[in-house]
């Protein structure tokens, strides 16, 4: 009986420990709406693994919406004095994205309306296409940002749709 018990009592904390009762379930938002991810084969796919993403701070995921020569644009209202575009590239990206993931705990990322979208694409041949949409993004329920977001997607030769360009249009 003692060692059936010795046995059963570390067993019990081992399973006990690997599992957190107060994690989301994958793909659980809250009520009845579910994220899961996609094997982005079109740039919608994409942009819904960008919002798992920044719900689940998963920047695994993250890093994979990007393509090699991607570009982050954005307005810097203080650059010369007058204000200015600047950018920088996918590794600036994920290094700033991961960061802000691990600096908050909640991202709450909601995309509205699409404001255009060139190509509509209705058949495998086309392997480029823009898409602006108008968002809104909550951090920690304290900071808000509103705006749109124009993507620029490129498919590579395996069908997966990654994001080339971002131009964000934002505002808190």
């Amino acid at each position: 009986m003692i060692r059936s018990t010795l046995f059963l009592v570390p067993f019990s904390l081992f399973i006990v420990s690997c599992w957190n009762p107060f994690a989301p379930m994958e793909g659980e938002l809250g009520g009845t709406e579910r994220l899961t991810l996609t094997e982005q084969h079109s740039p919608d796919q994409v942009l819904q693994n960008f919002r798992y993403s920044y719900i689940y701070r998963d920047s695994l995921v993250y890093s994979a919406l990007f393509d090699t020569g991607f570009v982050f644009l954005y307005y810097d209202p203080e650059a010369g004095g007058q204000g200015a575009y600047n950018y920088w590239g996918r590794d600036t990206e994920l290094r700033t994205t991961g960061r802000m993931f691990r600096a908050f705990d909640q991202f709450t990322l909601v995309w509205n309306a699409t404001i255009f979208q060139d190509p509509i694409i209705l058949d495998d041949s086309v392997s480029e296409a823009s898409i602006t949409k108008t968002f809104d993004l909550s951090i920690d329920n304290h900071i808000y940002l509103t705006g749109n977001a124009v993507f620029n997607f490129v498919k590579d030769s395996t069908g997966v749709w990654r994001i080339s360009r971002w131009q964000d249009e934002s505002y808190i």
